[in-house]
C-alpha cells in the first residue's frame, strides 16, 4: 500500500469517526494519534501479528490494539463498502476476461475460487456469488473456445466443486499430452490468481480473533476493500498486459438488456438449471482442453 492511499484511509476514518480523531486526556496529555491507530490495525491485517507485539514499537497494549482493529473494520465497511464491494459491471467483466485470456490463455475466465482449508461445498452453498447471475442485472458474457460460442463466464476451481459449467476443474490422472497440458495450465493459473489476495493480507490465513461471525465477515470485507483500493491505484501496472488496443480477445461482456416484462420465476429457475448442467460442463472442459492445446501445445 502506498503512502498516499494509507493517508487517504486515515483521513477518511478521522473525518467520519470520533474514535479515530486526535484527542487529549483530562490533564492535557496527547492520546494515540490516528496514524498510530491505523498503523497498528493494518499491521495486524497484513502480517497476522498479535496485538501485543506493538507494546514497545507503537506504545499500544493488546486490548487497545484489538479495539483498534474492531473499530477500523466498522469504519472501513461504512466508508468504502458501496464503492469497493459493488456488483461487477460489464466493463469490469470485460477487463477481467481480457486479462486472463491475454496472460493465461483462458478465454471467458472471470477468476479463481478456493476456500482453503474450509469445506468448499458449504462455503458455496452459503455464497451469493451466483445468485446475481441468475437474475436480470448481470452482464451478458460471451466467449469462444475451440470455435464454439459460450454464454456464461466461469471460475477455475479444484476437484471438490460440483460439475457446473461455471466451474472449470483440472483433469485428475490425465492421459495424453493434450490433457496433461490442460491440467498443468489450469492448476498453475488457479494458484497464480489465488495468491494475489491471500499473500497481501495474512490475517485471512490465521485463526479468527473474534467471536461473532458478523465481525469476522467484516474483517474479511475490510481486506477485500483495501485490496481493491490498491489494485485501483496501481491500475497502470495491472493493465500492462494490454498489448493490442483493438483487442484480440474472444471474450465479450455487455450490459444486460431489459425488455418487456420482468423475468419470471420460471425463467430464473431455467437459468439456475443451466448453471448446474453437468453435460455443459463436460463440453466446456473438452473445448477448453482443445483451446489450450491450440495456444500452447506447440
Amino acid at each position: 500500500m502506498r503512502r498516499d492511499l494509507f493517508l487517504r484511509i486515515v483521513r477518511t476514518l478521522e473525518g467520519r469517526d470520533e474514535y479515530f480523531q486526535y484527542r487529549e486526556d483530562d490533564i492535557g496529555r496527547p492520546r494515540l494519534t490516528p496514524l498510530q491507530k491505523c498503523t497498528v490495525t493494518i499491521r495486524q491485517l497484513a502480517y497476522c501479528t498479535t496485538a501485543d507485539m506493538f507494546d514497545e514499537y507503537l506504545h499500544v497494549g493488546e486490548t487497545t490494539g484489538r479495539s483498534f482493529l474492531n473499530n477500523f473494520r466498522k469504519g472501513v465497511v461504512e466508508a468504502f463498502g458501496d464503492t469497493y464491494l459493488r456488483p461487477p459491471t460489464a466493463d469490469d467483466c470485460q477487463s477481467l476476461m481480457r486479462m486472463h485470456e491475454m496472460v493465461h490463455g483462458f478465454p471467458g475466465m472471470l477468476g479463481s475460487i478456493d476456500s482453503g482449508s474450509n469445506n468448499d461445498i458449504n462455503v458455496l452453498n452459503s455464497s451469493t456469488l451466483f445468485a446475481v447471475s441468475a437474475g436480470v442485472r448481470c452482464p451478458a458474457i460471451e466467449f469462444t473456445a475451440n470455435g464454439l460460442r459460450y454464454h456464461m463466464g466461469y471460475y477455475l476451481v479444484d476437484g471438490i466443486y460440483p460439475k457446473w459449467p461455471v466451474f472449470v476443474k483440472t483433469i485428475s490422472c490425465p492421459i495424453g499430452d493434450m490433457r496433461v497440458l490442460f491440467a498443468a495450465k489450469q492448476e498453475s493459473v488457479r494458484k497464480d490468481v489465488e495468491r494475489a489476495f491471500g499473500s497481501r493480507w495474512a490475517i485471512v490465513k490465521c485463526p479468527a480473533r473474534f467471536w461473532f461471525k458478523e465481525v469476522i465477515a467484516e474483517v474479511m470485507y475490510t481486506c477485500i476493500f483495501m485490496h481493491n483500493m490498491i489494485v485501483e491505484q496501481e491500475v497502470g501496472h495491472v493493465t500492462d498486459w494490454v498489448v493490442d488496443e483493438a483487442g484480440s480477445s474472444s471474450s465479450t461482456a455487455t450490459p444486460p438488456v431489459a425488455r418487456g416484462l420482468p423475468m419470471g420465476f420460471g425463467e430464473v429457475l431455467q437459468r439456475q438449471t443451466s448453471m448446474r448442467s453437468q453435460q455443459d460442463q463436460a463440453a466446456l472442459i473438452g473445448d477448453m482442453t482443445e483451446e489450450v492445446w491450440k495456444r500452447f501445445g506447440h
